[in-house]
Formats: structure tokens, sequence, C-alpha cells
């Protein structure tokens, strides 16, 4: 089967960052500060709403109950640790270089473009269940609407962060594609909960992007996107166990 989701999905996010490009171009510095800020502030509140989404819940007598923080906290130590062994902040960083001395328009932050874009874009259920639904039924109308979304989103990010929001188009359609020609091998481990745990890492992430664009703290998130899929390998050990 051919993942037509993850494509147009893919084609959306390339169109929206060439657009934003073009934007970017004629906008003075002191809009592109002004915008950078207004994004980071957008980047924060989403990664925050999605982190209390996911561990809080409304239990049946009206109260909140909190789930999954202690392993979200293994999970992100495990990822950090994996990450900072393989140094993937610097091989970005090193991509990154390459990136603008050879492409028009890269100027700016471009790991920090892609990392954002490729998290905000692959990080949630739409993708997952999106992908899932394609694979298993044939219809593709999730991944259709999130491409829309996904493709006005990399407008705005792109005419701030420039051009590396165009590579998160290669991870997109990679992760939604594999889900959706996979789908019969993944479901049964991409149930509800890994999914919701996937997430909650993934919007802790996208927090951590907001605080780098702010400028607030440095922090190595490349180096941390191992743990987004960690749920999935310890939900397999805990089938293994028993």
């Amino acid at each position: 089967m051919l993942p037509k989701g993850s494509i147009v999905n893919a084609v959306a996010v390339i169109a929206g960052t060439m657009l934003g490009i073009l934007i970017k171009g004629k906008l003075s510095e002191k809009f592109k500060t002004t915008i950078m800020q207004a994004l980071g502030l957008a980047v924060i509140i989403i990664g925050l709403s999605g982190t209390l989404s996911a561990i809080f819940k409304v239990a049946s007598n009206g109260t909140l109950e909190n789930n999954n923080i202690m392993t979200m906290i293994i999970f992100l130590v495990l990822g950090s640790i994996i990450g900072e062994a393989i140094d993937i902040e610097e091989k970005l960083n090193r991509f990154a270089n390459f990136a603008q001395k050879k492409l028009p328009g890269s100027e700016g932050n471009f790991s920090v473009g892609f990392v954002t874009a490729t998290l905000l874009f692959c990080v949630g259920a739409m993708a997952i269940v999106g992908s899932l639904e394609e694979g298993l039924t044939g219809n593709a109308d999730t991944l259709y609407a999130k491409s829309i979304l996904d493709g006005t989103s990399s407008i705005i990010f792109s005419a701030t962060l420039g051009i590396g929001v165009l590579f998160s188009s290669v991870p997109v359609l990679l992760y939604q594609g594999s889900i959706t020609l996979l789908a019969g091998i993944l479901k049964p481990l991409l149930t509800p909960d890994v999914i919701n745990q996937m997430s909650l890492v993934g919007n802790i992430l996208i927090l951590g992007i907001g605080l780098n664009i702010l400028k607030i703290r440095t922090i190595k998130v490349g180096n941390m996107l191992p743990a987004v899929f960690l749920p999935i390998i310890y939900y397999l050990i805990r089938i293994l166990i028993g």
C-alpha cells in the first residue's frame, strides 16, 4: 500500500515551508524578533498543554489523578543518556552548518527549526492513529486533515526559524509512512497507553524547545529525542516478561 496520507502530509510541509521562506525575506529584523518571541510562547503553551493533558485525568469522583509521571521521568533520563552517547545534537548542528553553506534561506537556527517542526508534526495521537487508520482501512482522511494543519504551521515556523522546517518533511514521511505500511504489526504495540506516553514525552521536549527559542535556558532537546520511542520498548519488555 502506498502511504498516500503521509506523502500528502510531507508535500504540505514542503509547500508551506517554501511559502514561509518567501515571507521571511520580506520581514525586517524587528518583526522577526517579535514573531520569534511570539512563536516561543506558542510552543511553550503547546508543550505545556499537551503535557498536562497527558498527565492529569479527571476521576469518576471529579478529582484529578496523575498518571505516567514515574515512567515519564525514566524515559526522559534513559533517552537523554542514549541521545548523549550518540550525540544527536552535535550531528544536527553539523548538518545545520552544512545546510547554511549550501542552501538559500538557511540562516537562523536550522536545528531548532528541524527539531521543533519534527516534534510538532510527528508527536501526538493524530499522526499515529491517522497512519494506523490508513494502513488498516485505506482511509487517509485523518492524515489529510493533519496535512492542512501542518502545512499552515510550517508557513509560520519557516518564516521565523528558516529552512530547517522543510527537512521535517522527511521524518514525517518516514515515521507516518512506516506506521501505515506496518499497521498490522504495530497496532498491538501502539496501545492508547503507549500513544499517551509517547505524546507526553514529546510534549515535554516541545516545552524545552520553547524555552530554547526564548533563550530562557539552553536545553539539548536533540539528545533527548530517543525518549519519545522508549514507551514502545517498555511495552515490549512488559509483554516478554509476562
